[in-house]
């Protein structure tokens, strides 16, 4: 059993936190805000992640996982000290250091004994240096020895859990043999791959990972335009590229863009490394690009089939970037949205989850719905944001009945063009030809 300090209790830290003690390890997860150690002493989570609650509450009942705001007694009391704090994008596009630098600053504040210091945090290269320097600049003893690792984490929202108790890969980067076997050490009950490199190496390798998955998206939504304008249907193309063993499927369904908390900062992010660098990384900042015009498509849409905006009504059906989280970082909606309600749309919207994070992040005028079949009511159009199961597997019978007109624009591509045929309901999708409501209502008169 290791005694672990994780500094952090956003979705990196909490869930890697959880993960470690599910494993038999004593995991104390810290932070300063007091207001979520609070909650996570009550039973509460503080953020929405699948099975990370009752993950919590068997390993705080076994006293394997502890929750403080008393950062330096818990820092004194663990071997392996994770940072886990947020590293958000600035307004140059470079990722904010600060809470990293203030964790730094405290640990070596309280380093009371040899200890392993882990960057969980996607942080730039050579911040693991930074780190070993503002340790060494305010530790009591200068005696006192420390390590610093870099260990990034590839968890996906909504799949977290798994993502770390079924990890693909380790990536552990050191100068240190011995500190990079006691991480190595820390991750085989998880029986992955690890992989064991130096400290600049492993910092890079989140970014350029996550930047790639990024590229992949922006390509196949670059291809999902010009299908749509020679009449090839993305879904086939991308389905025909990815049985290349050499490409893969994943990350290639089209749609209206990336966002959440990671591929948006780590694109940015890694395009400020490459400058500073002297490097002009074009292809990377040609990907940032298509990121950001193609959710505008979804306007264009709209104002394609409608005209003027102003006083239809919109349902709008997901807010948060993806399904099984509450997350709305870099969220389509967090653009389409305000636009619309600037050209005069009422928006009537729906998330299962998400509700309450986007009443903080939209503007007023939006009126929040209970429930799908409220948002549709009434309607002129009905636009998909996020693929949520529950839109997937909506009633289009139901939804043809309950809306003013049987118009769908999906930013997903959630549904087969036949089932909108079907169903005789005017469907536009992503990089895929239109269903025309001349030809939806033939194709509806003949079922």
């Amino acid at each position: 059993m290791k005694k672990i300090t994780v500094i952090g209790t956003g979705y990196v830290g909490l869930v890697s936190g959880a993960c470690f003690s599910e494993i038999g390890n004593r995991v104390i997860c810290c932070d300063v805000d007091a207001r979520k150690i609070d909650m996570l002493k009550k039973g509460g989570i503080p953020i929405y992640e699948p099975g990370l609650d009752a993950l919590v509450a068997k390993n705080a009942e076994r006293g394997n996982l502890l929750f403080t705001t008393e950062v330096g007694e818990a820092i004194e009391a663990s071997d392996i000290i994770y940072i886990a704090v947020g590293t958000p994008m600035s307004e140059t596009g470079e990722a904010d250091m600060r809470y990293v630098m203030s964790a730094a600053k405290k640990i070596g504040e309280h380093l009371n004994g040899y200890k392993i210091i882990v960057n969980k945090s996607t942080v730039p290269v050579g911040t693991g240096e930074l780190v070993r320097e503002v340790v060494q600049a305010n530790k009591r003893n200068p005696w006192t020895q420390f390590d610093v690792v870099s260990n990034p984490e590839f968890l996906r929202e909504g799949s977290a859990i798994n993502d770390c108790m079924n990890m693909d890969r380790a990536v552990i980067g050191s100068d240190s043999e011995a500190a990079r076997e006691t991480i190595a050490e820390l991750h085989a009950p998880f029986r992955t791959r690890i992989f064991k490199t130096d400290l600049e190496s492993a910092e890079m390798i989140k970014y350029a990972a996550n930047t790639f998955l990024a590229t992949k998206i922006s390509f196949i939504n670059a291809i999902a335009n010009i299908c749509e304008r020679v009449g090839a249907n993305v879904t086939d193309v991308a389905e025909g590229m990815g049985l290349d063993s050499r490409i893969g499927s994943k990350f290639l369904q089209a749609g209206i863009g990336y966002g959440g908390s990671c591929f948006p900062k780590d694109t940015y992010a890694l395009a400020h490394i490459s400058d500073k660098a002297g490097y002009d990384f074009e292809l990377l900042k040609s990907v940032i690009r298509t990121n950001q015009r193609q959710r505008l498509i979804i306007l264009d849409k709209l104002r394609s089939t409608l005209g003027s905006l102003a006083g239809k009504q919109i349902a709008v059906l997901g807010l948060a970037f993806k399904p099984d989280t509450d997350d709305m970082r870099y969220a389509p909606a967090l653009t389409i949205i305000p636009e619309l309600l600037k050209q005069g749309a009422i928006v009537t919207a729906f998330d299962p989850i998400a509700t309450e994070t986007a009443k903080r992040e939209l503007p007023e005028g939006v009126h929040y719905c209970e429930s799908l079949e409220q948002a549709v009511t009434g309607a002129d159009v009905c636009v998909v944001l996020t693929e949520w199961q529950d839109v997937r597997q909506m009633d289009l019978a139901l939804l043809k009945k309950r809306m003013r007109h049987p118009l769908i624009i999906d930013g997903r591509n959630c549904f087969p063009l036949s089932a909108m045929q079907e169903q005789g309901i005017q469907y536009h999708s992503i990089g895929r030809r239109s269903v025309h409501a001349a030809e939806a209502d033939r194709q509806s008169a003949n079922f």
